[in-house]
């Protein structure tokens, strides 16, 4: 779908309170690697992720909260000039009612503001964008603010005990769970708007397709107290990989994009990063990532990327998201740096 009138005039994160590195991450699980006799240092030789981030004492709708109050500090519109409020993570308050509600009411929106959970694995935040730059061109409303709060710190100590006290666990099963292991904390928050006046860029459009025979590949269970996720890691890029080709010809295709500038693809690791680029045919383009700081973070991955990035943007650069998320699903946005 293409966009005339859809800009962003805010992006801003919400960075994690604590962080745990690769290497103090294997020492947590030291009776895992001396009973498989596994090789330190391997996480981040395999991944490239250094560190990643959790927010202990913070629940989602805090997170999306805390980084929605920074965004909208830095645009013109007041929080009555939003129409639309999406809290688009993986994680989520409750069950009930949607976590968007508490950052609806935390950030005190008017009564007239819609609002609501869109959650798709990872790619939660860009379908976001698709919905809400909908209603934008449309005209059904003038600005939008969506929202994400991701905290891995459940998962990390689900995943922690799991893997301590199964005496089960052997060498190749303990696979599955390694993509646990790489999964950080952010929050982010993007301000959408129908003028172009002080925008800091246009969405040009995006492009959304599906793989659901591969749903098997990537799945999580759980509650907010105690997560788990089990993931056929190389399986799950070959299919993502194949997916993300059809959906870039497409997205290429549609939005005329045979001219890229800046690619930002999920933050997953640097072997993900290494295919895409090379599959897509995109090694010309200027990437940028942020999993070796922050590791896979997610819905907010990709937004909270470019937000992290945004300084190193010129006019008129073209930047293309690049959205792969389990399910299997993959979202691709154009944008043009005003």
């Amino acid at each position: 779908m293409k966009f005339k009138n859809v800009y962003i005039h805010a992006m801003e994160y919400f960075e994690p309170t604590d962080y745990l590195s690769s290497s103090e991450l294997e020492n947590e699980l030291a009776p895992l690697y001396k009973r498989l006799k596994l090789p330190e240092g391997r996480l981040e030789l395999q991944t490239g992720i250094k560190r990643r981030g959790f927010f202990k004492e913070l629940i989602p709708s805090d997170i999306s909260y805390a980084a929605a109050r920074k965004a909208l500090s830095k645009c013109k519109f007041a929080k009555e000039d939003i129409g639309l409020l999406i809290h688009s993570s993986v994680c989520r308050d409750m069950l009930e009612p949607s976590t968007a509600s508490f950052v609806h009411s935390k950030l005190e929106l008017s009564p007239s503001c819609v609002g609501f959970d869109l959650s798709n694995a990872c790619l939660g935040f860009l379908n976001s964008i698709l919905i809400a730059g909908s209603q934008i061109e449309s005209g059904l409303i003038n600005n939008a603010l969506i929202v994400s709060g991701e905290n891995s710190w459940a998962l990390w100590k689900e995943t922690k005990n799991f893997l301590i006290n199964n005496m089960d666990i052997t060498r190749k099963s303990v696979k599955k769970y390694i993509a646990n292991l790489t999964i950080g904390s952010m929050g982010v928050a993007f301000v959408l708007s129908n003028q172009s006046e002080g925008a800091l860029c246009k969405i040009e459009g995006g492009i959304a397709l599906c793989d659901t025979e591969k749903a098997h590949l990537c799945q999580g269970d759980g509650d907010t107290n105690g997560l788990m996720m089990e993931t056929e890691s190389v399986e799950l890029l070959k299919a993502g990989i194949n997916l993300a080709k059809r959906t870039w010809e497409k997205t290429k295709e549609e939005l005329e994009l045979f001219s890229v500038d800046h690619t930002i693809g999920h933050q997953v690791g640097v072997a993900h990063r290494d295919s895409l680029l090379e599959n897509l045919e995109l090694n010309k383009a200027t990437d940028h990532y942020s999993y070796d700081q922050f590791g896979n973070t997610g819905s907010a991955a990709a937004p909270m990327t470019l937000a992290y990035h945004k300084d190193k943007f010129k006019v008129n650069d073209r930047i293309a998201l690049l959205g792969i998320g389990s399910g299997l699903h993959s979202v691709m946005l154009g944008l043009k740096w005003n």
